[in-house]
């Protein structure tokens, strides 16, 4: 019963951030695919539109991977020496992607700024 509870908060919290994060559906459906590495993204100027709703430095992508790693969304990808600097999603960003059929909904900039205030000073 208690790990339901836990499991419904994670998917909840994890639905809240991917509606205030720059991605858009088309990026978790590239890395549900391949992996991506933050710079890849920040080099894709041509399709960064297709990905997120705004240009992003690779050094901004790389903190919103980790958030989205720390939540369980994403994950790094393995090689044969280590972890990479690529990204995958996780059957847990599958599952909260299941519940948009298109776009992810945008949060609205009250729950953009209460996310962000969570994710950087989560003792608030």
């Amino acid at each position: 019963m208690a790990q339901a509870n836990t499991e419904t908060r994670s998917l909840a919290r994890a639905a809240l951030s991917l509606r205030c994060l720059p991605f858009r559906r088309g990026f978790y459906e590239a890395v549900e695919g391949r992996a991506l590495s933050s710079e890849d993204l920040a080099r894709q100027a041509d399709v960064t539109s297709a990905l997120t709703f705004f240009p992003l430095s690779s050094e901004r992508a790389e903190d919103h991977f980790l958030w989205l790693i720390r939540l369980g969304v994403l994950r790094r990808e393995v090689d044969g020496q280590g972890l990479t600097s690529r990204v995958r999603l996780t059957p847990m960003g599958r599952q909260v992607l299941r519940g948009w059929p298109s776009e992810i909904p945008r949060a609205g900039r009250r729950q953009r700024i209460l996310e962000a205030l969570r994710r950087h000073r989560p003792r608030l």
